[in-house]
């Protein structure tokens, strides 16, 4: 029993490490999709709304559907990784 639960999480942790958000494709796709709309001002404003990494993560999910991108779940991390990166820095 000892050994299933240590092989689940083996591979839990390794299919974590594999799907690490990439920032730089994530401004890649900032780049391209969310200026369009706004400048960073909405990111570096002192009243902005989003104060956590998983609100972070649903306002990109929320301006993915406004937009109609059809971003998979690792585009969308990939953009809150880049924001938090370069403008949030929420832990």
């Amino acid at each position: 029993m000892l050994r299933t639960a240590s092989a689940v999480l083996l591979f839990a942790l390794g299919t974590a490490v594999c799907h690490a958000a990439d920032p730089v494709a994530g401004k890649a796709l900032t780049d391209q999709n969310c200026t369009h709309c706004h400048g960073t001002e909405v990111y570096t404003r002192a009243d902005r709304k989003v104060q956590s990494l998983d609100a972070l993560h649903r306002q990109v999910q929320r301006c993915e559907l406004a937009l109609g991108l059809k971003w998979f779940d690792e585009e969308i991390a990939n953009v809150s990784s880049y924001l938090n990166q370069e403008y949030y820095r929420l832990k």
